[in-house]
């Protein structure tokens, strides 16, 4: 059957079950667009193509699906490079087409010409250019295949305009795949096993850290089965939150810089780390050199180059981590660790609990008031998409995630401007789920157009602003390190309800305390999106912190909070 390019375009992703895309048009993705209502796929118009990027890479997160994005050449395509280096650093398996030049054109710097395959080369797990209509298919299947096997990624396939308007005899049989570079791991060497379980049931004070790729492997089930099993607490990367439920009595919280300080402090102390889909990042670590000097370590990974890459562990398991966990369970002895949890509770009696009780109205709005309600208003059962400062901590703390895929942030990268575009395609994603964009005053004005794309396509996304009228933690770095120059931080802002208004949506301000559940409600009740504008105490600090170079357990820690393992005299 005759088909163009620009068909063999749609068709594929038909195929590939793709129901939703997010994109901008523009002149070297023309013959694409112009194809477009032949197929049953639903176009989000984004405002702006970082903004799509995002979207899809929200619906990735949310859904464990391929998000795709698509725009124009030349600066359409350059417009998407954070948002393809953000789902880069997190392992989200995101597809992004782009138009190029016609194949003629190609390095004779022609108008919108851009060489983005090589621009992104750096930050893709993979990119094609494509000249050939006949190559369209086998592409974008093998791009398919790439994102979403073995450790997830985004691919960006370019496709001139002279492939797209290109008409050919095609079958889709024909478009078969041969990708000799990506092969299954290896089976698991008994000894390696082996020595893990050796390590793990002699283990008196072990730790399992829970990172992305609990989520991203569907693992939660069978992490919690071994936890229970051998008595191991659970610590959280950021990315990991959701991996066990927030109020199971083994989950520790967060660990890292802006971690919970018994987190740290039992990270420190631990004779075994047991590092599930984490790579050991400096955010969690602190000063390696100080890292867990005390413990034996165990990495399982679906990716090799993680294994010593900032770590050297005494054990490297390579496989999914599903796999390998369930290979792990029948043999880990049951056992309860008692003294272990004992003194983690210990530990933690030296922090106030995260709860009402701690949180007195003084009369002041804080952005823990703000988050802690959220979570109290949703029940707990809200997909959050945060942006990321200090109310992305905040959120870690404070609300209680109880289920995977539930926060969606932005976490190796740390991209401003990600939480609503990446709420727009979480919604998408899950549409009966109550989704909300939790950003910063400074976050959300790098992509606030998007309230456009969400009048437009008539999603129902509400938006909790932590308004502190400050780049807040770039305020607070300068607060602990720069002794208090607040130097470009103090940031401008418009009358949020009004530009939400200004869009045909809702909007409310919200400056006391007795006033966040019921905002909370009301957004959760009307029919529209609602932009929340909760203005906070403005100098506010997340605490703890973990200097730039500092151990782990040398936080900066609120007034009159002492290093217990210091006080105590612990190894370290």
């Amino acid at each position: 059957m005759k088909r163009t390019g620009a068909q063999v375009i749609w068709e594929s992703l038909v195929r590939e079950n793709v129901t939703t895309v997010f994109g901008y048009p523009g002149g070297a993705i023309l013959p694409t667009y112009d194809a477009l209502p032949e197929f049953p796929i639903r176009h989000v118009l984004a405002r702006h193509e970082q903004g799509a990027t995002h979207m899809a890479d929200g619906y990735a997160r949310a859904s464990g699906k391929v998000g795709v994005a698509i725009a124009t050449s030349g600066p359409g395509a350059t417009n998407m490079v954070t948002g393809i280096a953000t789902a880069m650093m997190d392992s989200s398996p995101i597809v992004c087409i782009t138009g190029q030049v016609g194949s003629t054109l190609i390095g004779t710097e022609a108008f919108q010409e851009t060489d983005i395959t090589g621009v992104t080369l750096p930050i893709t797990k993979h990119n094609y250019l494509v000249t050939r209509a006949e190559d369209i298919a086998p592409t974008i299947r093998e791009a398919f295949y790439v994102a979403r096997s073995g450790r997830p990624g985004p691919v960006l396939v370019d496709i001139t305009k002279d492939a797209q308007q290109a008409a050919f005899d095609f079958h889709w049989d024909d478009s078969e795949i041969h990708v000799a570079s990506i092969q299954a791991p290896k089976p698991l060497r008994d000894e390696d096993l082996k020595a893990a379980l050796t390590l793990l049931n002699q283990a008196k004070r072990p730790v399992i850290l829970a990172g992305h790729g609990v989520l991203m492997s569907e693992s939660t089930d069978v992490l919690r089965a071994l936890a229970e099993k051998a008595g191991i607490p659970v610590a959280m990367t950021l990315l990991g939150i959701g991996g066990l439920p927030a109020q199971h009595p083994l989950n520790l919280g967060m660990m890292g810089m802006h971690g919970e300080a018994w987190v740290n402090c039992a990270i420190q102390e631990a004779d075994l780390l047991i590092a599930a889909g984490m790579r050991f990042d400096d955010r969690v670590t602190g000063n390696l050199k100080t890292y867990a000097p005390n413990a034996r370590k165990i990495h399982i990974d679906i990716d090799a180059t993680e294994f010593n890459k900032n770590v050297r562990v005494d054990v490297a398991l390579l496989g999914d981590l599903r796999d390998v966990l369930t290979q792990m369970l029948p043999h880990v002895e049951a056992a309860t660790r008692a003294d272990w949890h004992a003194r983690i509770a210990e530990e933690k009696g030296h922090e106030a609990v995260r709860d009402i009780t701690n949180l007195p109205d003084d009369g002041h709005l804080y952005a823990a008031h703000v988050i802690h309600d959220l979570w109290r208003a949703t029940d707990g059962n809200a997909i959050v998409c945060t942006d990321v400062g200090q109310h992305q901590m905040w959120e870690a703390q404070y609300y209680k995630h109880n289920a995977p895929r539930t926060l969606i942030t932005s976490g190796g990268l740390g991209t401003m401007g990600f939480a609503l575009p990446a709420a727009i395609g979480a919604k998408f994603a899950r549409p009966d789920a109550d989704v909300w964009a939790v950003a910063g005053d400074g976050g959300f004005q790098m992509t606030m157009p998007e309230l456009g794309t969400i009048a437009q396509e008539h999603v129902k996304v509400n938006v909790c602003i932590v308004n502190n009228g400050y780049l807040g933690m770039v305020r607070q770095w300068q607060q602990f390190f720069y002794e208090k120059r607040y130097v470009s931080t103090p940031i401008l802002s418009p009358d949020f309800a009004k530009v939400a208004e200004a869009y045909g949506l809702k909007g409310m301000t919200i400056r006391k305390r007795a006033d966040v559940i019921p905002a909370v409600l009301a957004a959760r009740e009307h029919g529209k999106t609602v932009v929340c504008d909760f203005q906070v105490e403005q100098e506010d600090a997340v605490y703890p912190m973990v200097p730039t170079g500092a151990a782990l357990h040398e936080m900066i820690r609120r007034d009159g909070v002492v290093n217990p393992i210091a006080e105590t005299g612990a190894s370290v």
